[in-house]
């Protein structure tokens, strides 16, 4: 059995839909949910999931090994940030390498990097002009927004559309591919994941050519 922590900061949407997708799963369970905010939302639906949930500041998570301490206790194997703010200290990176993923609410490398989270991305796609939009999920590192991407889908940025219209076009594609490229990611079958990102692109170029 493959345990996952979760850790978010706000509300928590994607975190109830991974663990939603995992319950009563044979191999994968969401074992633990972490945030750096007490009064994130996520904290709520973890009780109402029935997933133990832990709440730590800055201090607990960068300068003492208490939250280490906590995904050892709960026999943590794999962490999925959704929605989470902070970057990673060393002594989880160290501890998890190549076993902490992320999502990113846009097309890396563009509008990545410190300070571009939610409505901030989505105005930023917006202002740029680009024509699609997308998710980025990818591995985590060191730095904001950088670590090797796993998983691209797209979709389109229409003329009309708006920063609050543009993240629920965002908001689809997590629901939809977030829960299944951790799955596929952890059954080691990255051909799988290759296959689907191939066929949202197709489903893309479909869509644009509904204009030609």
């Amino acid at each position: 059995m493959t345990r996952i922590a979760i850790f978010a900061s706000g509300n928590g949407t994607n975190a109830e839909r991974i663990a939603a997708y995992f319950s009563g799963h044979s191999q994968i369970r969401i074992a633990l949910i972490l945030s750096n905010r007490k009064d994130a939302y996520v904290l709520k639906r973890a009780e109402n999931l029935g997933i133990p949930s832990k709440v730590f500041n800055r201090k607990m998570f960068c300068q003492t090994h208490e939250v280490i301490q906590w995904l050892k206790d709960s026999s943590i194997h794999f962490i999925v940030l959704a929605g989470f703010l902070w970057l990673v200290p060393p002594e989880i990176l160290n501890v998890y390498r190549g076993r902490i993923i992320n999502i990113h609410p846009a097309l890396l490398p563009d509008f990545g990097g410190k300070g571009m989270f939610g409505d901030a991305v989505h105005k930023a796609v917006l202002k740029a002009g680009v024509q699609t939009s997308g998710i980025t999920i990818h591995y985590v590192d060191e730095n904001y927004d950088h670590g090797n991407i796993i998983f691209q889908a797209t979709c389109n940025v229409d003329i009309d559309d708006t920063p609050e219209s543009l993240a629920e076009k965002i908001h689809q594609l997590e629901y939809k591919y977030y829960p299944v490229v951790i799955e596929n990611i952890i059954n080691g079958k990255p051909d799988e994941i290759r296959r689907m990102e191939e066929k949202a692109k197709y489903k893309i170029n479909l869509r644009k050519n509904d204009y030609d």
